[in-house]
């Protein structure tokens, strides 16, 4: 299916496609958008089940979760993109990078994984979603997106997050528990053939610097980067850092 997006920057440039996390919308990419897409086209995605795309009945895998992103690429007639994700949006970059490698210039895997860790807690986590909305879950998920010390010093931030997370359909966000739940990576990391960085928060208890340095480890020529003071939203806590790596490591590969 097509999602909704932001298409942003000088249409005859390179494009750059920005995936999100779980429970989040285009708005957690704000500290990047604006600075990236003054040299390149940047097309900023909505998950299948979040923001303003569309939300099917789940489970949904990740493989379908990018199938959307090709789909959706092909209605702009853009056949290849560099693509950087953070957490979910890591995982369906790098099933781009494994279903479409011709499509793929580079990329950029922020505080994600190979595997999110034992299936149980996220299939748990889908349960109670669809049971009680996605507002039962987004105090302890934007818990775990900041450092305490952010959370306590940007309130407003904390408060705009945790209510962007409370917002997300119940469907879409259970499902995409669903597809995290299954996704398993590791055996194919060393088919990626993209130019890769990987990102990595000092301080991120959901997918730690050991699941960056996996990635980086198994991807042929990946770059390692963690980035300190930083929980699971690095690019958003701090994009002074995020944001010169990621315009570093585009502009060796587009």
């Amino acid at each position: 299916m097509r999602l909704h997006v932001t298409d942003e920057g000088p249409r005859e440039a390179p494009v750059l496609v920005l995936l999100c996390s779980l429970g989040s919308t285009v708005d957690m990419w704000a500290p990047q958008r604006r600075d990236l897409a003054a040299d390149l086209r940047v097309i900023t995605m909505d998950t299948r089940g979040h923001g303003g795309s569309p939300v099917p009945d789940g489970p949904y895998t990740v493989d379908e979760l990018a199938g959307d992103v090709l789909e959706t690429l092909d209605g702009f007639e853009v056949s290849r993109a560099s693509f950087a994700g953070v957490s979910l949006g890591g995982a369906i970059s790098q099933a781009v990078a494994l279903r479409a490698p011709e499509r793929v210039a580079s990329l950029a895997l922020v505080c994600t994984s190979a595997r999110f860790g034992d299936p149980d807690p996220w299939q748990e986590r889908a349960a109670t979603v669809r049971a009680g909305g996605a507002g039962a879950i987004a105090d302890a998920v934007v818990a775990r997106w900041f450092t305490e010390d952010y959370a306590a010093a940007a309130p407003a931030v904390r408060n705009a997050m945790r209510e962007m997370i409370a917002a997300t359909p119940a469907e879409g966000y259970a499902s995409c528990c669903d597809a995290i739940a299954a996704w398993d990576s590791r055996a194919r990391l060393a088919d990626i053939a993209a130019p890769t960085l990987v990102i990595s928060g000092e301080q991120d208890p959901a997918t730690p610097p050991e699941h960056g340095q996996v990635l980086a480890d198994g991807i042929p020529g990946a770059r390692f980067e963690v980035v300190a003071d930083a929980a699971h939203l690095a690019s958003y806590q701090r994009p002074e850092i995020v944001t010169p790596l990621l315009a570093e490591h585009l502009k060796g590969s587009v």
